[in-house]
């Protein structure tokens, strides 16, 4: 894993310091180039903000992360999942926790399977001597058995059980706290010789040697405390010793300490099992003897920790086999209390866990949750889409392409490569580009592009490169809703923040030492190539130096600075989008199903309202039709030219709101019956229907008054649109006839691009200035202005003028003088047609309106 650049950094303050002043200082060199290289304001802005998230981003990487993991970790450690670990990558605070967190979850870990086997473990003891002793009853009750033998088999069972439950105590006292230590002084010799006589009783077939140096040696301890932990190791030395073996305890001083020792000649216990041993039930394997526990040695550790000494198997010695333990005791142990002690703070560095019984599975690390997923939720998961180097290094060749080719140059064939250029890498992101509707978008888009390369009118050509991204959008979050349409449009600029994980994974593909010395190798090499050689080709031959200066761009220190802008924008645009495509949200998810109305007049009766307004309106249109204009004058005092202009405007408005109408009441009215059905159809076709009308009548009212008031492109414009309107109404009433609307939509989105599609190809500058000079030539009223004004698209049609009207329409015009990444049909005959034109003064020119 790579280690963060900040990692070393102690201090989460000056982490944070270094974040800002990093972030700050990159903001501000950039914004103070780009204003020194006269790079636009629209422009600089996101381009600052996005390097300067760029370097937060990098910097900040594995921050907070180990946070987000220790919140993961939590939840699954609340359900019983304790072999979880964090990442310990960073020497600060966080790194500090993400160790104590670590630490705890160790411990945790083994004290949950130190219950688990302590429940175990009690469970199969406890089993045993009440299963024995159930049996001897159960003979007793059936008159089997009522000898002496049996009763004294059934005591010792009982015997038994009422150890184990006693030791269980003395350790939930000791691990408690509550196991009181009343040091005193305690003869060593008369200890352990009265330990000795105890273990006698036992009757075990072995011998015991005790051994005290000095003889006379007192120490301070707790008598009783002091007497068990001697009489367990005694326990467990006699029943692992074999028949006529020798015990041999001593016990020694040593400074201020003294040792006590004990030695069986039994099998011993291996190097790899001394600590597991002194556990609750740590017990190797059965014993022959009977009677043990499994928690002697576990009592003996802990009496030995309440006296502050240790306890611990050692090596029995050269040519001896066996077990030997030794316990090593102050002189004069701290008196214990008998409440619990005060909760100490838990130490940041990880204590050394005791051996495990049993190979253990290697903890779990936790995934790190992103700050992402919980601002997106489940609108818009990551998936944990891997890298796409591919994809990083296409959207910066765009960026590059874009950087060379966009500054300095207008709309033309450049443009439309680049556009291509990106859509490429969009397309081959997509997870859904075999789709049908996703390749028709792109096909749209495609199409709708392409008017930069035919069309100099910059306001259509913008209005197709936007109905072209937003189609490419819609194409590869396969919307189906309008909301989802809307949602696939805002998603756009959102992937540049949902992506960084993403991002991040593409870029640590490529931060690896051999990737990333092999792609600097082959940019090198690549370079040097084509320096060396396009230099000596391009001074070997003039064509080739004419191609060589058509196809490198001017790079001055201004341009340069410039250049970088704009391919810096692109390639974050092109990524954005390229995300988009390839872990697409989900725009649609959260349409809900409608619930009908249960009355039918709670939709019909709105809808019934509508059609009588409608068909008040209808009757107003006959009235006029029949009356003619005088009775239009009489009535309202306009002529019908100012009557027409004054209600276009809201028949479009009333236009796009009865398609709202139809879709709410389609949406709540039921369908249940045949009844529910016909009245559906019937209402919304009829409004459907005087709907067509309105449109009739509103796209008739606009042609009524650009004959009065001459040709525009916003006139043509919102002619184009209520048209686009009226399909729509179509479409909804054939999809009324199967009251299946599923399709309308998607249907609404592609018409509309075609419509605009459409009119980008009758030539609409062309189509306009035609139609004015139509007009005047009926009414001699034309508005030169407004002529000159129009895109060169527009100028092969003032050919038709006389020659002495050509200069008022092309007053000021000059043929452009583009390059091949300029070149544009409409300029191109612009520029013929200019070559041969006469000008005159502007005076000349008739009156305009």
């Amino acid at each position: 894993m790579t280690t963060p650049p900040l990692a070393r950094v102690a201090s989460l303050k000056v982490k944070l310091g270094l974040l800002v002043a990093a972030s700050v200082t990159v903001a501000a060199a950039v914004a103070t180039l780009g204003r020194a290289g006269g790079v636009p304001v629209w422009l600089s802005i996101p381009v600052t903000i996005l390097l300067a998230l760029a370097v937060t981003q990098l910097l900040a990487v594995g921050m907070i992360a180990p946070l987000r993991q220790m919140t993961e970790a939590a939840r699954r450690m609340a359900t019983g999942s304790y072999d979880v670990r964090v990442t310990e990558t960073s020497n600060d605070e966080v790194g500090e926790l993400a160790r104590a967190f670590n630490t705890m979850a160790r411990d945790l870990a083994r004290v949950d399977r130190e219950r688990r086997e302590l429940v175990a473990n009690v469970s199969h003891e406890l089993r045993t001597p009440l299963t024995a002793l159930c049996a001897v009853l159960e003979n007793l009750v059936d008159g089997v058995a009522r000898d002496p033998d049996s009763l004294s088999a059934a005591l010792d069972q009982a015997e038994r059980t009422a150890r184990l439950v006693d030791d269980l105590l003395d350790l939930a006292r000791v691990d408690a706290g509550k196991a009181p230590l009343t040091p005193e002084p305690v003869p060593i010799r008369e200890l352990l010789d009265d330990a000795v006589a105890e273990a006698r009783v036992l009757a075990r077939p072995v011998q015991y040697d005790v051994r005290v140096d000095p003889g006379d040696l007192v120490v301070r301890a707790d008598p009783a405390r002091l007497r068990q932990l001697v009489a367990n190791l005694l326990d467990n030395a006699s029943r692992h010793s074999p028949h006529g073996g020798t015990v041999l305890v001593t016990a020694t001083r040593a400074g201020d300490r003294y040792r006590v020792e004990v030695t069986d000649a039994g099998p011993g216990v291996p190097a790899a099992d001394r600590e597991r041993v002194f556990e609750p039930f740590g017990t190797l394997s059965p014993t022959g003897g009977g009677g043990g526990t499994g928690l002697g040695l576990a009592i003996a550790r802990w009496v030995t920790d309440l006296h502050g000494g240790t306890i611990r198997f050692v090596d029995p010695g050269t040519g001896r086999d066996g077990a030997r333990v030794r316990v090593d005791l102050p002189l004069d142990p701290t008196a214990r209390p008998t409440h619990p002690p005060e909760e100490k703070t838990m130490p940041t560095a990880p204590q050394p866990p005791a051996a495990p019984p049993a190979p253990q599975a290697a903890p779990a690390a936790v995934p790190t949750p992103s700050l992402l997923d919980d601002l997106f939720a489940g609108f818009w998961p990551d998936r944990g889409i891997p890298g796409r180097r591919n994809l990083l290094l296409g959207a910066a060749a765009a960026g590059v392409l874009a950087g060379m080719v966009l500054p300095f140059h207008d709309l033309g064939l450049g443009t439309f490569l680049v556009l291509l250029a990106c859509a490429g890498v969009v397309v081959a992101a997509s997870r859904h580009r075999r789709d049908r509707f996703t390749l028709t978008c792109a096909a749209v888009y495609v199409a709708l592009v392409a008017t930069c390369v035919v069309r100099d009118a910059e306001w259509i050509v913008v209005l197709c490169l936007l109905a072209g991204a937003g189609v490419g959008l819609c194409g590869v979050t396969r919307g189906r809703t309008l909301p989802g349409f809307v949602l696939a449009g805002l998603a756009w600029p959102l992937a540049g923040l949902r992506g960084l994980p993403w991002l991040g994974r593409t870029l640590s593909g490529l931060s690896s030492p051999r990737q990333g010395a092999a792609i600097l190798r082959t940019l090198l090499l690549s370079a040097l190539g084509l320096l060396v050689f396009g230099v000596l080709f391009a001074t070997a031959d003039a064509l080739v130096a004419e191609w060589v200066g058509a196809l490198l761009p001017d790079l001055t220190v201004d341009t340069f600075v410039l250049r970088t802008f704009v391919a810096v924008a692109v390639t974050g645009t092109v990524l954005a989008a390229a995300y988009l495509a390839l872990n697409p949200p989900k725009v649609d998810g959260g349409a809900r199903e409608a619930r009908p109305v249960t009355s039918r007049f709670e939709w019909l009766a709105p809808v019934l309202v509508v059609n009588a307004v409608f068909a008040t309106f209808l009757v107003a249109q006959a009235t006029v039709v029949f009356g003619g204009h005088d009775y239009l004058q009489r009535t309202t005092g306009l002529t019908y030219a100012e009557y027409v202009h004054q209600g276009f405007g809201q028949l479009t408005v009333a236009t796009a709101l009865t398609l709202l109408v139809v879709w709410a009441a389609a949406r709540k009215a039921p369908r249940a019956t045949t009844a529910d059905r016909t009245w559906l159809r019937a209402a919304l076709g009829l409004l459907c229907v005087q709907t067509l009308v309105v449109v009739a009548s509103a796209l008739y009212r606009m042609h009524v008054y650009q004959e009065a008031y001459g040709f525009t492109r916003l006139r043509l414009l919102v002619d184009v649109f209520e048209g686009w309107l009226g399909l729509l109404v179509l479409a909804v009433i054939a999809g009324g006839l199967v009251l299946k609307g599923a399709w309308l939509p998607r249907f609404a989105l592609l018409s509309g691009a075609l419509a605009l599609l459409g009119l980008a190809a009758i030539n609409p500058d062309a189509w306009i200035a035609e139609h004015n000079l139509d007009r005047q030539a009926e009414t001699g009223r034309v508005d030169w202005s407004y002529l000159r004004n129009l895109s060169d698209d527009a100028v092969p049609v003032y050919t038709r003028l006389p020659q002495d009207l050509q200069s008022c329409a092309l007053d000021g015009r000059t043929a452009s003088s583009d390059d091949w990444l300029e070149w544009n049909l409409g300029r191109a005959r612009a520029a013929d047609v200019l070559a041969g034109a006469s000008t005159a003064p502007a005076g000349d020119c008739p009156e305009s309106d």
